[in-house]
């Protein structure tokens, strides 16, 4: 079962982690599903769930990614 669920894991992230390598950040400008596991940058929370939590501002991730 571990080495099933390595390759299940490894065929769905790595869509990803290739998109993230040729763009870079542009890559979450692109794709929601990556924007949203942003979590923060350039010191700020992007994750309005996290700055919640915490009780700290949220900045959209959009706004920062486009600094």
């Amino acid at each position: 079962m571990p080495r099933t669920s390595t390759f299940a894991l490894t065929n769905q992230t790595l869509p990803y982690v290739l998109k993230l390598a040729e763009k870079g950040l542009d890559a979450l400008l692109e794709d929601e599903a990556l924007r949203k596991g942003l979590n923060t940058h350039k010191g700020l929370l992007t994750h309005p769930g996290v700055a919640e939590a915490f009780g700290l501002p949220y900045t959209p991730p959009e706004e920062v990614l486009r600094r």
